[in-house]
């Protein structure tokens, strides 16, 4: 089995080959392609130490192949030249320019990966799907079986109701990175309508762990403490968010890879989050516990003198709230790993990692 995994040196899709190395998703032989642009949108030290880590394990699985490609999903050249090469049968599309507030400062970079990248992957699919009788069909080839990409708990955007439910209306989204990510599911249901490639989007709710985004508030937060600067919690501190630790995101991905959708229009869409929504004081003072903990920050930091409580900024939302039961009804998981559990291993990582 042939995988396509873009974005394999950010966050989630590094975590995701390291899972498909180890466990082969079933298979006996499994090869896995990893495209990433490897931008500088943070230090790319943290991209290539994911890459080195894959390439220690790749070197340690015989029967699993690993081969990392350096582009992007936005040259539509260098999509099809890969598909046509390495005859994907699944494809997993990490890859986009993530970030709320930085959609807000530069707004071409979602529409030159989020949706130009996101259609290039969509039409490569498609033209993989060339029927092996065909005379253009190369052997028993069959084309991408399925295809899952990364959505966002953002398409909700100002949503009253919670939690969040993928049956819920999702017209509203108050961010340009959460207006491309809506673009993407109405994309794959037209591609799974008309052409009936298997999609399967995936609204992750607020990824952390070790080695993660540096954008994100726990990393954040931790970079400036340790610097002795300020850290800002936004709405006053009235904001809950529904924290899901990565190796739980990576088990629901798995699992929905290895079953496409068998509906008439092959599509679907799913919600991963804890399902249970921290007031943001509360993680503050857990990340505060556990950096103490691991040695990060000393034992009398003067934590009070170092936070400001300011307003809610633009295109923020004041909760994020999964209801993850599709999820468990149709691959018998939800995520498990609490946030006290999920800062401590973060906080381990941080304090071997960069001290």
């Amino acid at each position: 089995m042939n995988i396509l995994v873009t974005g394999s040196a950010g966050f989630i899709g590094a975590n995701l080959v390291l899972r498909l190395l180890e466990s082969g998703l079933g298979q006996e032989h499994l090869h896995i392609v990893g495209l990433d642009s490897m931008n500088n949108y943070y230090e790319p030290t943290l991209k290539e130490y994911r890459l080195s880590t894959i390439d220690k394990k790749a070197a340690g699985h015989p029967k699993h192949s690993y081969t990392f490609v350096k582009g992007t999903i936005a040259d539509k050249e260098l999509i099809d030249k890969l598909f046509a090469e390495e005859k994907f049968d699944i494809v997993v599309n990490l890859a986009a320019q993530a970030g709320v507030r930085y959609s807000i400062e530069n707004p071409d970079a979602y529409i030159e990966s989020n949706v130009r990248g996101f259609y290039n992957i969509l039409e490569a699919c498609r033209h993989s799907l060339t029927p092996a009788s065909s005379p253009e069909g190369k052997g028993s080839y069959q084309g991408v079986q399925h295809l899952v990409y990364a959505s966002s708990s953002s398409v909700y955007g100002g949503n009253k109701k919670i939690p969040f439910s993928v049956e819920d209306r999702v017209d509203y989204p108050v961010s340009l990175y959460a207006a491309t990510k809506k673009s993407n599911e109405l994309f794959a249901h037209c591609y799974s309508k008309l052409y009936g490639i298997p999609t399967t989007g995936l609204r992750f709710f607020t990824v952390y762990g070790p080695a993660g985004r540096p954008d994100m508030a726990y990393f954040g937060f931790t970079n400036k403490l340790l610097a002795g600067k300020t850290i800002q919690i936004f709405n006053y501190g009235n904001c809950r968010r529904d924290f899901t630790y990565v190796d739980d995101i990576v088990e629901g991905i798995v699992r929905v890879m290895a079953k496409a959708p068998g509906t008439e229009v092959p599509y679907a869409i799913y919600n991963i989050g804890g399902g249970q929504p921290e007031n943001l004081l509360d993680f503050v003072n857990i990340l505060q516990e556990e950096l103490v903990r691991a040695g990060v920050l000393p034992s009398d930091y003067d934590f009070e003198a170092h936070k400001e409580l300011v307003p809610m900024q633009p295109g923020d939302v004041p909760t994020t709230y999964a209801d993850a039961s599709a999820l468990e009804r149709d691959f018998g998981f939800t995520p498990k790993i609490t946030l006290r559990e999920g800062l401590r291993k973060f906080a381990q990582w941080y304090k071997e990692f960069y001290q």
